[in-house]
């Protein structure tokens, strides 16, 4: 497990290019440091309030509605829920895979992809692989039978190649899905650092990318936004007084544990 852990970690760190959210011309590849905190509704406000002085929209969110668009992640695991636990023990070295889309409606013609995301020490890693989306019903895929549509569909990349050995090492299959709406902004001053609020969390427990509405879904962090920042090189110093200004706790929280956790799939038995 930890050795392959390591040969995941160099995997993804001989694919690193340049960090971009945007979701239909978003890089396979990167690395970079992220931080997260948790506010409440009116703290939010005010923070983002105070940030458009130094931050402009995503180009992407400009003209869409709420300048926000959907973030749908179907997440992997073994029988032993190895990759919850291994975040939740905080090991330095870790890894899942998910798949990821940007649509609750398997008609919207938006990218998918299978990606592997990891960390090593602070830094983030994640490598991704376009799935082709023509001419399947993916409503009705699940299980074992969606895990071989996305092989088959998936462009040639290390990590489709490390996702289907996994597949067969450690019996990985979907356990849930992770909904929620993303804002993106970008700095001013410097397009490498960048900033989302993710809000309206929820959990279902499905393996399927687009269970439709037969599986009701569990909020999370329920009148919450999680403040995810994203930078490669330092935080900023007005970033740094807006976080003393409000008193921004930094926490290490997982959307997936989140919602593993609401579910009653798994627990942080420390």
């Amino acid at each position: 497990m930890r050795a392959q852990t390591r040969e995941n970690v160099e995997l993804m760190q001989s694919h690193v290019r340049s960090d971009d959210d945007i979701p239909h011309n978003s890089p396979l590849h990167f690395a970079r440091f992220e931080f997260k905190y948790i506010l409440p509704l009116e703290k939010r406000l005010a923070v983002e309030d105070e940030l458009r002085y130094f931050l402009q929209f995503d180009p992407f969110v400009v003209n869409r509605s709420g300048n926000r668009y959907t973030v749908r992640s179907l997440y992997y695991d073994d029988p032993s829920y190895s990759a919850f636990h291994d975040k939740v023990d905080g090991l330095h070295s870790r890894y899942k895979f998910r798949i990821r889309t940007y649509a609750s409606d398997p008609a919207d013609e938006v990218p998918m992809f299978i990606e592997i995301k990891g960390r090593h020490n602070n830094l983030v890693f994640k490598n991704r692989a376009p799935v082709e989306r023509d001419g399947i019903d993916w409503s009705h895929l699940r299980g074992s039978a969606l895990s071989r549509v996305i092989l088959e569909r998936a462009a040639t990349d290390p990590v489709v190649d490390q996702f289907r050995f996994d597949l067969v090492r450690k019996r990985l299959k979907p356990v849930a899905l992770i909904d929620y709406q993303r804002r993106p902004y970008v700095s001013k001053y410097d397009p490498t650092f960048r900033l989302t609020f993710d809000e309206q969390l929820s959990a279902r427990h499905t393996d399927r990318v687009f269970p439709g509405a037969t599986i009701s879904a569990r909020k999370i962090l329920a009148g919450y936004t999680v403040l995810e920042v994203k930078f490669r090189h330092h935080l900023p110093s007005w970033f740094h007084r807006i976080i003393q200004s409000y008193e921004l706790q930094r926490v290490s929280i997982s959307k997936i544990c989140a919602g593993m956790e609401i579910l009653g799939l798994a627990y942080d038995e420390r």
